[in-house]
């Protein structure tokens, strides 16, 4: 582990506020909550993929309560192995048959490209493992996505795969045509 510059060695990293006021709401939480009492299994036996994107309020967006879904996030909501693996273990060990997707307008994705990953390895001298998975054309990777999911060997339910996308701006989805000629 590296030390900045600016501090003594055994000097600790500075807290964050933030995080103090998270762990503060956390404790005011706790003291009215309750076990629920709820199985790990998801009640309408549905897998969400979506973006980590802050302004998609997934439980909200879908009418969804505590203990409905599977929420697995990350940027771009896309299908990458990691997301195999949770759907796989949804899918396997707790009883999920859906997976939906959902990808959403104005995504930071669309500005990237792969040589972030070479700005990265000059700035840091090791290239990322993972691909940014970047992107130009939200629903042709939305289809991707659900191309990656029908098509992965892992999971046991491929049939009931739907990608949509959030508009950020009226909070509708837009569902997704998976057999859609994108050069239409």
């Amino acid at each position: 582990m590296s030390t900045p510059a600016h501090l003594p060695a055994d000097a600790a990293p500075p807290r964050s506020k933030v995080t103090d006021q998270l762990v503060e709401a956390n404790e005011r939480y706790a003291e009215g909550f309750s076990d629920p009492g709820m199985d790990a299994r998801p009640v309408l036996q549905v897998a969400v993929v979506a973006c980590m994107d802050a302004r998609l309020d997934l439980h909200a967006a879908l009418g969804l309560q505590l203990g409905d879904c599977h929420t697995i996030r990350n940027a771009g909501g896309v299908v990458t192995d990691d997301v195999i693996r949770s759907l796989t273990i949804s899918q396997r060990a707790l009883g999920t048959r859906s997976v939906i997707l959902i990808h959403h307008t104005n995504c930071g994705l669309e500005s990237l490209t792969e040589d972030f990953r070479h700005e990265l390895e000059d700035e840091v001298g090791q290239r990322p493992a993972w691909a940014v998975e970047a992107f130009r054309d939200v629903e042709q990777d939305v289809r991707q996505s659900m191309q990656r999911v029908r098509t992965s060997p892992f999971l046991l339910h491929r049939d009931d795969v739907r990608g949509f996308v959030f508009d950020v701006t009226s909070g509708l989805l837009r569902e997704i045509d998976p057999e859609a000629d994108p050069a239409a």
